[in-house]
């Protein structure tokens, strides 16, 4: 038996009320369970705004068949009339700051006709608030104070408690880092809203642990529960547990939903790019070519930001889609950087930049080129320059003192990485083993070794077991998905995929431009249940567009479609042409049952950040 967990679809598991004891009442309809499916565009909704992620999160009631979708450049709700699924209309705007003067709304949610709403203050780092509202009318019922900046709200499969993740990012300066948390909230009684705090103040002294497991706890002078920063949530069919992404952190927290206790930090580990199907690409500068091969001592960080779950047999399956994020505080501060002209070094207390080139990273000529441009002050403090470690990445060119031809742009010189980690440390201190300048170990040496390369996301999807156990990774799937001929995209499924592999979603004409950094940017997840089979939704951030697959057997998935609805490549997109160019960037899905949708199909509706458009797309079943 497979039943679906809340936070899979945020409205799509809108639960009638009552019941009814008449034994001639009609019973419910088995729904048919189909072979496959076909997605297609039916409708929707452009706010004309590019760039400004004007339309990210949706969420639908059925009853009223409203469509709310965060459009964080009005920092509100666009509320949509959806009576009519191929023609979204606005009719309203719920607006946050009346509750909180210059807050703005960062997720939304919905159950039977009650709305919940995630604001952030106007400085992220102050508590943020949720509010409730009547789906019908856009009455405010109430609004409490929770954690600082919620990223994501989730209501419970029952209704009665909604959970929010919050981020608690550090200040542009990283002088100001709250802690992150999850928030319970009691909503049983929506006019008078309970709150409890799910924390990370219990793990606080347990950093040496937590990496030696693999929990990235790294912000400059941060704790564990500042560090920690969580981003999404689903909870189980059950209620009693939720799962949190910890994305830059490459981790689930698990919460214990009666108590608000958050009971343990789940490392994900790490994905090897040197094993057979865990290829990659990852030059952006090979000219026409699409290289996707394995790279030993390359090793990616799952990172995920979206998580779904269901049930199989019993047991709780985790559906995450593995994006990708680094740290980059400070990076427009020119006092972080420092100042050539007058010799002012970069300061490091104005920020915090984890990612840098490979190329710069490593090389024998050390960092002194990268000074006052690109190179953090704190990575500047632990020498003068790094090198690879011949035993790992001899196959590329690299030898004692030399990275060699790793550095090449078409090699490994391009990619980007966490400089954090990958280099030698002493058990003992935790301190960096440094080597001299010819690649020998030298404690009066300047040089950093490193033996692995640490990169962002996966370039995939996962499906983990409870306990944070990887059952199933889509490895290199995607990405040699859309590097073959089958691949199409555009609304009419007319464009191959290839002629555009690894585009930004904010540039024309522009292949290959993403694969030095986190390749298509698996982001949004969402699950639908039709008949006896569970389909997983895949948002592709970069690449756009919507890969569905099979998840009934979570240990073997099957890819089912793909529809990516840009139908313009060539051009640079911008507000005046979005009309041609189509919806991109998918951020946020959610699956509407055929029980529930306006026509009578299941649909699945994307809000696309860059394009600020809704779009309605329609799952068209065979049988």
């Amino acid at each position: 038996m497979i039943s679906l967990a809340a936070g899979a679809m945020v409205a799509g598991l809108l639960v009638a009320c009552g019941g009814s004891d008449d034994p001639a009442a009609t019973p419910p309809v088995v729904e048919a369970t189909p072979a496959s499916l076909k997605l297609s565009k039916i409708g929707g909704f452009s706010t004309g705004q590019y760039a400004v992620s004007a339309a990210e999160i949706p969420a639908f009631d059925a009853a009223s068949k409203r469509l709310f979708v965060v459009n964080a450049q009005l920092g509100a709700v666009d509320v949509m009339n959806l009576a009519d699924s191929t023609s979204p209309v606005k009719i309203g705007t719920l607006d946050a700051t009346a509750i909180l003067a210059g807050a703005v709304i960062n997720s939304v949610a919905v159950f039977n006709g009650l709305v919940a709403v995630a604001i952030e203050a106007p400085v992220k780092t102050n508590r943020g608030r949720v509010a409730l509202y009547r789906a019908s009318d856009l009455t405010l019922i109430s609004s409490v104070t929770i954690g600082a900046q919620p990223d994501m709200i989730v209501f419970t499969p029952d209704g009665k408690t909604v959970l929010t993740a919050n981020e608690g990012e550090p200040s542009d300066d990283y002088q100001v880092d709250p802690e992150g948390s999850i928030s319970v909230i009691d909503v049983s009684n929506p006019a008078a809203p309970l709150v409890r705090t799910a924390d990370f103040v219990q793990f606080i002294g347990q950093e040496a642990a937590l990496r030696a497991k693999g929990v990235r706890i790294y912000g400059p002078r941060a704790n564990t529960a500042q560090d920690l920063e969580p981003e999404y949530i689903t909870v189980s069919a059950d209620g009693k547990t939720a799962w949190v992404t910890l994305q830059e952190n490459n981790a689930l927290a698990k919460v214990n939903i009666a108590k608000a206790t958050v009971t343990g930090i789940l490392p994900l580990g790490f994905k090897d790019h040197g094993a057979v199907g865990n290829e990659l690409d990852v030059s952006d500068k090979e000219g026409a070519a699409i290289n996707i091969k394995t790279w030993p001592g390359v090793r990616g960080m799952y990172q995920p930001d979206s998580i779904a779950s269901y049930t199989v047999g019993g047991k709780t399956y985790l559906v995450t889609a593995n994006e990708g994020d680094a740290r980059a505080w400070g990076e427009f501060n020119p006092l972080y950087w420092g100042d050539k002209t007058t010799s002012t070094p970069g300061d490091a207390n104005k920020g915090f930049v984890e990612e840098f080139r490979v190329k710069y990273l490593v090389n024998a000529a050390g960092w002194s080129s990268r000074e006052f441009k690109d190179l953090p002050p704190q990575l500047k403090a632990l020498g003068a320059g790094a090198l690879l470690n011949p035993a790992t990445f001899g196959y590329c060119g690299a030898v004692d003192g030399n990275p060699g031809g790793c550095l090449a742009d078409a090699s490994l010189g391009r990619l980007n990485i966490s400089w954090t980690m990958g280099y030698q440390v002493d058990s003992a201190t935790g301190k960096p083993v440094m080597y001299n300048a010819a690649g020998k170990k030298d404690p009066a040496g300047d040089r950093l070794m490193y033996n692995q390369l640490y990169s962002y996301g996966a370039r995939s999807f996962s499906i983990w077991d409870e306990d944070g156990a990887l059952v199933w990774d889509s490895g290199a799937e995607i990405e040699k998905f859309l590097a073959s001929t089958e691949c199409k995209s555009g609304s009419t499924r007319n464009i191959a995929c290839a002629d555009f592999f690894n585009s930004g979603h904010n540039e024309g004409n522009a292949k290959d431009s993403r694969s030095d950094a986190k390749g298509p940017e698996p982001e949004g997840v969402a699950l639908g249940k039709i008949g006896d089979k569970t389909f997983a939704f895949i948002g592709l951030e970069r690449m756009s567009g919507v890969l569905v697959y099979d998840i009934t057997n979570p240990a073997a998935p099957k890819r089912v479609d793909y529809l990516n609805t840009r139908d313009e490549w060539l051009s640079n997109p911008s507000a005046a042409n979005l009309a041609t160019v189509g919806d991109l960037g998918p951020e946020g899905l959610v699956f509407i049952p055929a029980a529930q949708s306006p026509n009578g199909k299941p649909l699945l509706v994307v809000g696309n950040e860059v394009s600020g458009s809704t779009s309605v797309l329609q799952l068209n079943l065979t049988n």
